[in-house]
């Protein structure tokens, strides 16, 4: 019995293809909307939950990108993309799965995967305690306003020494 729970809930990591688009944005769009909502104007909170979003847009991008996508029994509860220069795009973990360390494990994977040593990402001030713990630091700090409210946002940079293949 716990075998099987186990197997049901086993974490897939995958490289994200056309299909995903619509699940990958109601997915951000949940995100941003509980989580994150003070990162964003009210006004593209409205435009992405009336649909607004451009898909192709993004799809776009997800194909110019190393994008991975996390399934845990058949639904996409996370997804993270990189640029070859190292650049983390995008991170974003559903909201009910942020505890079981997907973030973690998409960031392993690409950085592992990825072909630059060196990485730099964006993280507001409540994802900055979880780069640095993964060895990034901080480069720059800049303050955003946003309806009055000041945000902070930090560029974050981390190297690695990449393994030589034998």
């Amino acid at each position: 019995m716990k075998k099987e729970r186990w197997q049901k809930e086993k974490l897939v990591l995958r490289r994200y293809c056309e299909e995903d688009i619509e699940k990958v944005a109601a997915l951000f769009y949940d995100t941003v909307h509980i989580v994150n909502r003070k990162d964003y104007t009210q006004e593209q909170v409205d435009a992405w939950a009336d649909g607004h979003f451009d898909l192709n847009a993004w799809d776009e991008s997800f194909k110019k990108h190393d994008t991975i996508v996390a399934e845990l029994d058949g639904n996409i509860v996370g997804f993270a993309d990189m640029t070859v220069d190292g650049y983390l795009d995008r991170l974003y973990v559903h909201k009910d799965f942020q505890r079981r360390k997907i973030a973690s494990k998409l960031c392993d994977y690409l950085e592992e995967n990825c072909m630059s040593a060196h990485f730099t990402t964006h993280a507001s001030i409540t994802a900055k305690k979880f780069f640095e713990k993964r060895g990034y630091h901080v480069i720059k700090e800049q303050q955003v306003i946003r309806k009055g409210i000041v945000l902070i946002n930090y560029r974050m940079e981390k190297s690695v020494q990449k393994r030589k293949d034998t």
